[in-house]
């Protein structure tokens, strides 16, 4: 019986050291190396085939000085207004929401911006604990091994925006026929407002209650002054 354990112990621990090195070095890689497929965009793929439908992946990389100074902005209002301060969790964001799903039905997320990015990027969709667990621990090399600009980069690449369409550039073309370079504070807002729920919501045709999401994000932005200031957040 011991032998057993020992050997169940050896493996586990090979397993676990080998799990590091290559989750550390593809952390390091995709630093510089563009993101094109996850594994949500792969479940989405699969998921269109067993109903039925079209597979439909519309995603184009595109580097950072090519997405809007609008549409970095205006995610940061509407999804984590502490991103360029927290070292990926804002812990007084997971305290509020905390109280506020004790009180309610209506459950409240707080996952930063770097929390949705190393999920989407490594991670599949669910709310296990292992999966949080995970989470955390891909979130903590990105903000270890990435800058802010990287991240947001990443983000703004991979994120769903729509019904299998993933990235600023596909929802700028595929929403207003334009490059993410030249969509406007309106427009951004429109594309930032739908990402709690990208296939729920229409960036199109927004409903009443998105529109409030878009006029609440477009005033945040205001208060902002119209562009993140990376730079002013490493001094």
């Amino acid at each position: 019986m011991k032998k057993i354990l020992s050997r169940i112990w050896k493996f586990l621990w090979k397993v676990s050291l080998w799990f590091l090195a290559i989750s550390i070095c593809l952390v390091i890689l995709f630093r510089w190396v563009p993101i094109y497929f996850t594994p949500l965009m792969v479940i989405r793929c699969v998921e269109q085939k067993m109903d039925g439908k079209e597979m439909k992946l519309d995603k184009t990389w595109k580097p950072l000085e090519e997405i809007s100074p609008s549409l970095q902005l205006a995610v940061v209002c509407s999804e984590d207004q502490n991103f360029l301060k927290h070292h990926g969790f804002d812990f007084g964001a997971i305290k509020k929401a905390m109280k506020h799903n004790e009180k309610s039905k209506r459950k409240r997320g707080a996952s930063t911006i770097s929390q949705q990015t190393a999920k989407n990027v490594f991670l599949w969709p669910g709310r296990s604990w292992i999966r949080k667990g995970f989470e955390v621990y891909f979130t903590f090399l990105i903000e270890l091994f990435w800058s802010k600009e990287r991240i947001m980069e990443v983000y703004l690449n991979v994120i769903e925006m729509g019904d299998g369409i993933y990235g600023a550039e596909a929802a700028s073309q595929a929403y207003f026929k334009k490059s993410a370079h030249k969509i406007s504070k309106q427009q951004a807002a429109t594309i930032s407002s739908v990402l709690p729920n990208p296939i729920q919501y229409n960036a199109k045709k927004p409903s009443s209650y998105l529109q409030g999401r878009i006029n609440w994000t477009l005033q945040q932005m205001r208060f902002w002054g119209g562009k993140l200031d990376y730079d002013k957040e490493k001094k």
